[in-house]
């Protein structure tokens, strides 16, 4: 995490500079760093960095390059780039970059590494905290993201249903939430058939965490996660090249997870739920079938058009009962669709929702906190698309187009009396390594929605917030 000392004077100075800016910075340079600069042909080019040495052979200074102001895509995580280059040791930042917040917190996420199976390689450069931000903030998003990476970068044989609901319950037993599971053949007595039916087959039953912080008077958030911790297809099983990243199949309940760290770490005034639910997707005797047909929580009846579209099955279930309370704002997160690769690519989530001003928030805040997504429409004369001869409707809709959509549309027919509703199509991973998000489990959407709900709701406790709210503000993940 950042740095806080009164020392930090003598931390290495980094130094910001952009085409329009270097001459100025190096011109209050020594000569001879002027000199070495120049020798050893530093551009201010986005990116590039230049180590300085003192007098003795010490590290005096650090020249980095960042976009000119006037940049249409300027990359304000690009800072963080240094966290994975520079030589351990501590330094400050010597000048403000475009925003020292986020540049902060770039710093933090990119200097993050999964090392549950692989010692460590020993010490990092770590960051004073700057002046000016609020580094107990950008300590609480980047200890959230961590989270949900650690989670998604686990491999299966390690990440099943069991742990997966371990990892949910700790982190509601840290922060006094109200929490409960319905596991097995209680998820039938509890009217949860649909993720009974999908995770069945597994060797760990499936089940559904569900918890909850905070006033009960407080606006009510619910936050929904696809939870399969490891997706085989079913019998429509995948081929091989598909199912190599399927460990990270439960990314959408890591990032419910993140976020929630997120929320009731500052405890924020609202009525926060998470619902959760977790399965396998395994091959066995008892495996649901296509063709199949099941009742939904809702009352819905599901035809099985495939089996390897098991998430939207069991956050239909998730989403009905989130539902029934009628919560101000239902977000669900979920790796959902290939369709939604195919049209934005790994870095880009869709998302879905029929509020046009949460819509226009959710874009702004995305580009602000540089966790970027796009809007996507629930197109109504797609709705057709899943309707079944046999049943209510079809999990798929049985074209190659719009995957995506139909795959949303499906999951609005479960929510009918919450207030707004948004879904997010995420990918959970990055491909290649980018400035604030090394190769491997990422959480998508997390950041932007933590900012929009600290924006709308406030930061401050309402009076007459139980016990429990006021401990679980103070008291945050080490």
């Amino acid at each position: 995490m950042l740095v806080r000392s009164e020392s930090a004077q003598a931390a290495v100075p980094i130094w910001f500079v952009t085409k329009e800016t270097w001459p100025r910075i190096r011109e209050s340079l020594p000569l001879s760093a002027q000199g070495f600069a120049g020798a050893c042909g530093f551009e201010p080019k986005p990116g590039r960095s230049q180590i300085l040495p003192g007098p003795d052979g010490e590290i005096a200074a650090v020249l980095f390059a960042i976009e000119s102001v006037e940049t249409r895509t300027r990359d304000f995580l690009l800072p963080g780039q240094l966290a994975a280059s520079l030589p351990p040791g501590l330094y400050r930042f010597a000048n403000s970059p475009h925003d020292t917040s986020l540049a902060a917190l770039s710093w933090l996420l990119s200097a993050y590494r999964f090392h549950r199976y692989k010692t460590s390689s020993g010490d990092h450069p770590r960051l004073c905290a700057p002046d000016g931000v609020d580094a107990a903030r950008i300590e609480r998003i980047a200890r959230g993201v961590i989270l949900g990476r650690d989670l998604i970068n686990t491999p299966a044989n390690d990440m099943n249903p069991e742990t997966l609901e371990a990892a949910a319950l700790t982190l509601a037993a840290q922060h006094h939430a109200e929490a409960g599971v319905t596991r097995g053949e209680a998820l039938l007595e509890a009217n949860l058939p649909l993720i009974h039916a999908v995770g069945r087959a597994a060797e760990k039953e499936p089940r559904l965490v569900d918890f909850s912080f905070g006033n009960e008077s407080a606006p009510k958030v619910t936050l929904v996660g696809k939870g399969v911790c490891f997706d085989s297809g079913g019998l429509d099983i995948k081929p091989d090249a598909a199912m190599l990243l399927m460990k990270k199949d439960m990314g959408g309940a890591a990032t419910a997870l993140a976020l929630a760290s997120m929320i009731m770490e500052a405890g924020l005034p609202i009525r926060l739920r998470v619902l959760i639910p977790i399965v396998e997707n395994a091959i066995s005797a008892n495996a649901f079938r296509p063709g199949d047909v099941y009742e939904s929580h809702k009352g819905l009846s599901i035809e099985i058009g495939n089996t390897d579209a098991e998430g939207r099955l069991i956050l239909a279930d998730a989403l009905a009962l989130a539902d029934e309370e009628s919560p101000d704002l239902l977000i669900d997160f979920a790796t959902l669709t290939g369709a939604a690769r195919v049209a934005l690519g790994p870095d880009l989530p869709p998302f879905y929702t029929m509020d046009d001003a949460l819509a226009a928030d959710i874009g702004r805040f995305g580009t602000d906190a540089a966790d970027p997504v796009w809007r996507l429409p629930l197109w109504d004369p797609y709705d057709s698309l899943l309707e079944s001869k046999i049943a209510d409707l079809n999990n798929i809709s049985g074209g190659p187009f719009a995957g995506s959509i139909t795959a949303a549309l499906f999951l609005r027919r479960f929510v009918e009396r919450t207030a707004s509703w948004v879904h997010f199509d995420i990918y959970a991973w990055t491909p290649k390594t980018k400035p604030g998000r090394p190769e491997g489990g990422e959480v998508q959407a997390a950041r932007l929605l933590y900012d929009l709900l600290e924006a709308r709701y406030g930061t401050t406790v309402p009076a007459g917030t139980p016990d429990n709210w006021e401990k679980s503000a103070a008291e945050t993940v080490p």
